[in-house]
């Protein structure tokens, strides 16, 4: 009895050093990745203290002040925007009966299918002279009147009717699981449901609504194809042209440099606002909110209003891509059409696949090391998604150079072999930046799933000799399919729609959909880009309503 007592403690001994060493091995894999990521952050930093070029004196007198002031401008004008549309539009749809409710719900959310620059050259298109609106007009026998979009006032509008949905999503969904009592009490005191909705659920929905709006103003100053096309300096048309025109990768460091300093500092701003608020729902009581039934008059008005942002921030713009598209086909769609939406897919789809497996990697991996500070500092994977897609770019270019110069001298000074550039302007550079911009879209949805997993598990499986990786195949993984599933498509969608981080990496024998669109336009053919633009809407349109369908759940 006694030998078998020492062999049973024995045993517990071996497991408890084999976790330790195990929590080490897993604690050192997740620094490793996380130094991976956060090193075109750091890069962008070091690099400051080499100083700024010979241009960035000019930038200053004359230039700087205009991308501040712009990029400002757009940030409140599209706030206000897709709060107006996004908050209302949410309201009406979890409050009110309707007809055609049901389909409003999942149509509203398809104005995410349209990057940005793409509603800019669709709306270009439709009130230029010669364009759709004047065509209309003159065959109806009226007066056209040209109505000026192509200035930053035009932008903003632009960019906010593409991009509400994010606040509106939020909203309606903390609208439809709110109190249904806390209405019920409102109406019991006599209060109208006006002073209701701004005095009671406005300021409970805040945290809801300014997640959304946060995710919009990163997209508001990621954006360069809309701003480049109307002739908006900002931030990011700055960067590409102090990178490429004026060649001084030093003075596009410094603007890049500040661009996350303003990044930052709404993300702190907002954090500071609500620092004392508290926002408390009793989730025991909490019932899905029952909708309304009005006047058949209010619900065509309710209709309507509903109806407004879907027609401008989809229809109106497929709309124009279509017609464009009946003019162009036969020129654009060929051979090589198909292989660069090829390449396209190919590259969202390995791209989504390598963040998802960082992404459970990490969670995992931090999980597992048992330190508490490896699963604070997991979370800074996900910084990526608040930097914009061209500051990242830059962010990953310094570093790249860095090594394939050091390689070129290595390899020239012992071998005397002259190579080429085996880093920058590949494949590899490019997913690595795509994975460092999007990692937290993939990481937020996989973590929300995980956390559903109970730890009793894979604690009950060291215990019993089986290792974390068996445990997770053969256990956590099916557990978390859904999120996985989810993060997959996000990561999928978002790198299929990104230009200016594409722009920049690309390799010069790959192209995307989204960059050849965008070389149609800047080349004063803005039509052909039609159908590149159609092609990523219709695949980006597939995952949105099915991510709507996971959202009604």
């Amino acid at each position: 009895m006694k030998q078998a007592g020492s062999k049973n403690i024995f045993s517990f001994k071996y497991r408890l050093q084999r976790l330790k060493r195990d929590s080490n091995k897993w604690a050192i894999l997740t620094l490793l990745i996380l130094f991976l990521i956060v090193l075109p952050i750091v890069s962008i930093g070091v690099k400051l203290f080499s100083g700024p070029g010979e241009t960035w004196g000019h930038i200053v007198d004359n230039l700087l002040l205009d991308y501040i002031g712009n990029s400002l401008f757009l940030i409140f004008a599209c706030g206000a925007i897709v709060l107006l549309f996004g908050v209302s539009t949410a309201w009406l749809v979890a409050r009110f009966e309707f007809p055609l409710r049901k389909q409003m719900e999942w149509l509203l959310i398809l104005p995410l299918a349209i990057p940005g620059y793409i509603v800019a050259y669709a709306y270009a298109g439709i009130f230029d002279y010669g364009g759709t609106l004047q065509l209309i007009l003159e065959a109806a026998g009226l007066e056209f009147v040209r109505f000026d979009i192509m200035n930053r006032s035009g932008l903003a509008f632009v960019l906010g009717i593409s991009l509400f949905p994010y606040v509106y999503v939020s909203s309606r969904a903390f609208f439809l699981n709110q109190a249904n009592n806390l209405m019920e009490a409102s109406e019991m005191l006599g209060v109208g449901p006006v002073k209701t909705f701004f005095k009671l659920m406005l300021p409970m929905a805040r945290p809801a609504i300014v997640a959304g709006l946060i995710l919009v103003l990163m997209e508001v100053l990621n954006d360069y194809g809309a701003a480049k096309y109307f002739g908006v300096n900002t931030f990011t048309t700055g960067i590409f042209r102090s990178w490429f025109s004026l060649e001084e990768p030093e003075t596009a460091v410094y603007l890049s440099a500040l661009l996350i300093v303003i990044v930052f500092s709404l993300i702190l701003l907002e954090k500071f606002q609500r620092r004392k608020l508290r926002f408390n729902s009793n989730r025991d009581n909490n019932m899905r909110l029952n909708r309304k039934k009005v006047s058949s008059k209010m619900q065509l008005v309710i209709f309507l209003v509903v109806l407004l942002p879907v027609l401008l921030g989809f229809l109106l713009p497929v709309a124009q891509l279509i017609y464009w598209a009946t003019l162009t086909y036969e020129n654009v769609f060929n051979l090589s059409f198909l292989t660069i939406s090829v390449q396209s897919f190919g590259i969202a789809f390995l791209t989504a696949l390598v963040s998802v497996i960082i992404a459970v990697i990490l969670i995992f991996f931090s999980k597992w090391s048992r330190l508490g500070f490896i699963k604070n500092i997991a979370k800074l994977g996900i910084l990526g998604y608040a930097i914009p897609g061209a500051v990242v770019a830059i962010g990953i270019m310094i570093p790249t150079i860095f090594i394939d110069r050091w390689l070129i001298d290595v390899m020239d000074y012992l071998f005397n072999v002259e190579m080429g550039l085996i880093l920058t302007g590949t494949l590899v550079a490019l997913i690595y930046a795509y994975v460092v911009r999007f990692l937290a879209v993939a990481y937020n949805p996989i973590e929300s799933t995980a956390l559903k997993v109970s730890n009793a598990i894979p604690d009950s499986s060291n215990m019993l000799g089986v290792g974390n990786l068996r445990t997770f195949f053969k256990i956590e993984f099916p557990l978390i399919r859904t999120g996985i599933a989810s993060a997959f498509i996000l990561v999928f969608v978002d790198v299929l729609k990104e230009l200016p981080l594409t722009l920049i990496l690309k390799p010069f024998h790959v192209n995307t959909l989204a960059v050849k669109a965008y070389e149609y336009a800047s080349d004063e053919m803005v039509m052909e880009a039609a159908i590149p633009s159609l092609f990523i809407i219709v695949t980006v349109m597939l995952p949105v309503i099915f991510l709507n369908r996971l959202l009604i759940k």
